[in-house]
């Protein structure tokens, strides 16, 4: 891997990025907008609902968005011959996944900033741990969701088979995450799987730093994200495509 020649990739990616108002704003302002209409919906009721699903919507909404948009996108890519072009310079796999990578995780660092600016400093979400380590919680969950995206990206031929790896992915970790049921009354097996997911840790490190200004079991489960990202990446290098199948 060149890094001179990811650092191109990514900065091609930006400018695409940037040009793209639409995807820009789907990536930078919807997890703003879906975490603010939360905080409206439980603004009036008693208790502290907000504060008990604000954190692990600050999982999941990176996750979500950057899955989607990093899986449509790369397949794109593929399908319009820019990828086949791109290959046949002297660049490797490595060099055009990490550089999608390292685009995609600067944008999740403005996302993740944004969102988690939003839900601290303007709706009052409870954090007992410092606000930076939630950040980059967040960033990290946005970075595996693009990592997976590149990932699907290879097995599907269309933009709509792309989208259709979201219910076969995603939605297992949103059910299974603790959002719904802590994972500890989970059922034994649907515990084990959830045990699995990725997004179950990124969920459990949000959680920690509502409850406890102790940042050991955030970081434990922050590597165990990274690893499931970088992971992500090798398998992405190892099923990636010129063309679509």
């Amino acid at each position: 891997m060149n890094p001179r020649i990811t650092g191109a990739i990514a900065a091609r990616v930006l400018t695409q990025l940037r040009r793209d108002h639409r995807t820009l704003a789907i990536m930078l302002v919807l997890p703003c907008l879906l975490i603010s209409l939360l905080w409206w919906m439980f603004d009036d009721l008693p208790g502290d609902s907000f504060d008990r699903l604000g954190p692990a919507l600050l999982a999941m909404f990176p996750f979500i968005v950057m899955f989607l948009v990093t899986s449509v996108t790369t397949l794109r890519e593929r399908s319009g011959g820019t990828l086949e072009r791109l290959l046949a310079m002297p660049m490797g796999k490595l060099d055009f996944l990490f550089g999608y990578a390292l685009a995609f995780g600067i944008v999740a660092a403005v996302q993740s900033v944004a969102a988690v600016g939003i839900s601290v400093g303007l709706l009052d979400l409870t954090i007992v741990g410092p606000v930076w380590l939630l950040t980059v919680v967040a960033v990290a969950d946005a970075v595996l969701g693009s990592a997976l995206g590149l990932f699907v990206s290879a097995f599907a031929r269309t933009e709509f088979q792309a989208v259709q790896f979201m219910p076969a992915l995603v939605i297992p970790q949103i059910l299974l995450c603790g959002l719904f049921v802590p994972r500890d009354r989970l059922p034994d097996v649907l515990g084990s799987v959830s045990d699995v997911l990725p997004l179950s840790y990124a969920v459990d490190a949000m959680q920690h730093l509502t409850r406890s200004p102790a940042t050991g079991e955030v970081w434990r489960d922050l590597a165990v994200v990274a690893a499931y990202a970088v992971a992500g990446l090798a398998l992405g290098a190892a099923t990636l495509r010129r063309q679509s199948p």
